[in-house]
Order: structure tokens, then C-alpha cells, then sequence
């Protein structure tokens, strides 16, 4: 059975966002990409701003996936964070949840900004809660409050994406990812 057209509508909005962003992610765009006609659209869904939402919300439940996959997974909390930051990604397109924080129009919008700004303060609770938990188990002794480093690697990733899309090469994410964990590796036992 193929792919419904309310899934290629949401996949299709998916990569248009990250290409474009919402100003330049237009109905006739997606319905093009799509291959959906504007009824079957608007049967779906009742106009763009529903549309970029549900393609948000798949964007970051997917990432959250990513994520708790390679925090979850076995190792040291400093282990867990380096998997996660070599997690093959496309770091040339920028993170697909980070790069939507620089479209006014959509940070404008409670609704379409809410799944952005939940999955970046889910990131940031997530890593705290590894860090808190490594501290109680004696993984680590220096790294400043757990709440704090979250905020850190989020930072320096995120940096890492802007760094690497304005010189055109992924050597600049690499560089920033591996430093901070280098940072991070004086203060871990």
C-alpha cells in the first residue's frame, strides 16, 4: 500500500520548512512536492498553518526519538552525550527543530512556535537529568550545575549548525562538538 496523501502532505511540508522556512514554504510548493491537488489538501487539513504544525510535531517527535536513542543507550553519561553529538545528521541543512527559531513568522505564532520550543526544553531536561544522574553515581565532580551544561551543549550544537551552513562545510560542527567534549572530559572522573 503506498504512502497516503495526508502523509506525503506532512513529509513534504517537513522538507520544505527546513529548505525554506514558513514564509517560503507555500501551499503551492507543498501540494507540488506532494503531488496532491488543493482539495485534497484542505480535506486534510484546514489551511497551512494546521499543516506546518502537524509537520512540526512530526519533526520533533522524530528528533526526540533520535535523542533518547542515543541517551538511553549503554555507556557513561559522557559516553551517552558524545553519541548523541556524533549522531549522523545533515549539519550543512542545520538542525530541523533549530533553524525554525530564525523564521519571525513562525515564532510568531504560540501555536506553531509551542512544538519548537517544547522539544528544545525537552533537549535541555533531558541532558540535565543525565548529567544530575551521572553526579549522584560519581561519573563527575566539576562540571558546573547539570542545568547549566544542558544549556551548554544544546548552546554549542545549535552554534555548530550556524558555523558550519557559513563556511559550507561540516568541519566547523565537528570542531565545536569535539571541543566541548574535550571541555567536558577535564571535568568528568
Amino acid at each position: 500500500m503506498g504512502v497516503s496523501t495526508r502523509e506525503n502532505l506532512i513529509e513534504s511540508t517537513r522538507a520544505l520548512l527546513w529548505e525554506r522556512g514558513y514564509v517560503g514554504t507555500s501551499p503551492k510548493a507543498i501540494q507540488e512536492r506532494a503531488g496532491a491537488g488543493q482539495g485534497s489538501m484542505y480535506h486534510h487539513f484546514s489551511g497551512k498553518p494546521a499543516l506546518a504544525l502537524a509537520a512540526i510535531q512530526r519533526t520533533a517527535d522524530q528528533m526526540r526519538e533520535r535523542v533518547e536513542h542515543a541517551l538511553a543507550g549503554p555507556g557513561t553519561a559522557q559516553e551517552k552525550i558524545a553519541a548523541f553529538l556524533a549522531q549522523e545528521r545533515d549539519v550543512l541543512k542545520g538542525c530541523p527543530i533549530g533553524g525554525l527559531t530564525q523564521d519571525p513568522d513562525l515564532m510568531a505564532d504560540p501555536a506553531l512556535r509551542a512544538p519548537v520550543e517544547d522539544t528544545l526544553t525537552w533537549l535541555r531536561e533531558r541532558l540535565t537529568a543525565l548529567i544530575t544522574q551521572a553526579r549522584e553515581h560519581g561519573q563527575q565532580t566539576a562540571v558546573p550545575d547539570a542545568a547549566t551544561t544542558a544549556a551548554v551543549i544544546v548552546a554549542t550544537m545549535q552554534g555548530g549548525y550556524v558555523l558550519a551552513r557559513a563556511a559550507n562545510s561540516t568541519a566547523p560542527f565537528t570542531q565545536a562538538t569535539d571541543g566541548l567534549l574535550a571541555l567536558l572530559a577535564t571535568q568528568w572522573r
